[in-house]
């Protein structure tokens, strides 16, 4: 082995193994995310067909889909408001992200859209 300043036997294992933890820990957040923002879609999507849509059959829709999203509690409680020239959809959830120690971080969440008739 050489012997240079910044030379260790153990090499790029610690900064991998930081690399690692932190995505380990970064993940479910991203997924909690990545969730909020596909059912966020559905949501606008359903409000740009609001007009051939009944809102019975929007909020089962939305339903079905936190169900199948395996959204927290709370999801599937869609508010869809209706007036003369617009539509708006939102819900309310909160997901807890499990953290080192025991510890948990509570993302709320609150999609809404809005879209002209």
């Amino acid at each position: 082995m050489v012997n240079r300043p910044g030379v260790s036997r153990m090499g790029c294992v610690l900064p991998l193994m930081i690399t690692a933890a932190a995505l380990y820990f970064a993940f479910p957040a991203g997924e909690a995310y990545f969730k909020y923002y596909k059912y966020k879609d559905a949501m606008g999507q359903e409000a740009r067909f609001a007009t051939t849509q009944s809102d019975e059959h929007i909020n089962n829709r939305l339903v079905a889909l936190a169900d199948s999203l395996n959204l927290p509690a709370g999801a599937e409680l869609i508010r869809i408001e209706r007036s003369a020239n617009s539509i708006t959809i939102s819900a309310d959830y909160e997901e807890v992200i499990p953290l080192p120690l025991k510890k948990e971080k509570v993302l709320r969440f609150h999609p809404s859209v809005r879209s002209r008739l």
